[in-house]
C-alpha cells in the first residue's frame, strides 16, 4: 500500500477547517442567554487541552493521576501554582513507581 503525504496533509487542513468553520456557519445569531455566555470559553478551552492532558506522559495512568489531584485542588480553589505543583508531582511520583 502506498501513502499519499499529500492526501494526509489536506485531510488534516480539511478537518481543521471544519472544526473551526462549523460553529461560525450553524450559529448565526448573537447567543444571549448569559448563562451559555458565562461557561463557553472555559468549555472550548478545556475541550481543547483534555487530550494534550492524557497525552503528555509516558503513562496514561500517571496524567489520569495528575488530572485528578488539579481538578480536585481547583475545585477547591487552589491557587494556580499550588494545583500545578502538585499535579507534577503527583505525575512525577507515579511514573516513579510505576517505572516508566
Amino acid at each position: 500500500m502506498k501513502h499519499n503525504l499529500y492526501m494526509y496533509i489536506f485531510v488534516m487542513a480539511a478537518v481543521t477547517y471544519l472544526i473551526r468553520m462549523l460553529p461560525l456557519t450553524l450559529i448565526r445569531k448573537e447567543i444571549k442567554n448569559t448563562f451559555i455566555k458565562s461557561f463557553l470559553p472555559y468549555v472550548t478551552l478545556a475541550v481543547m487541552t483534555f487530550p494534550a492532558i492524557l497525552t503528555a506522559t509516558a503513562n496514561i495512568w500517571s496524567a489520569a493521576i495528575g488530572f485528578a489531584i488539579a481538578l480536585i485542588l481547583a475545585w477547591n480553589r487552589k491557587s494556580l501554582i499550588c494545583v500545578s505543583l502538585f499535579s507534577c508531582a503527583g505525575v512525577f511520583l507515579v511514573e516513579l513507581l510505576t517505572g516508566l
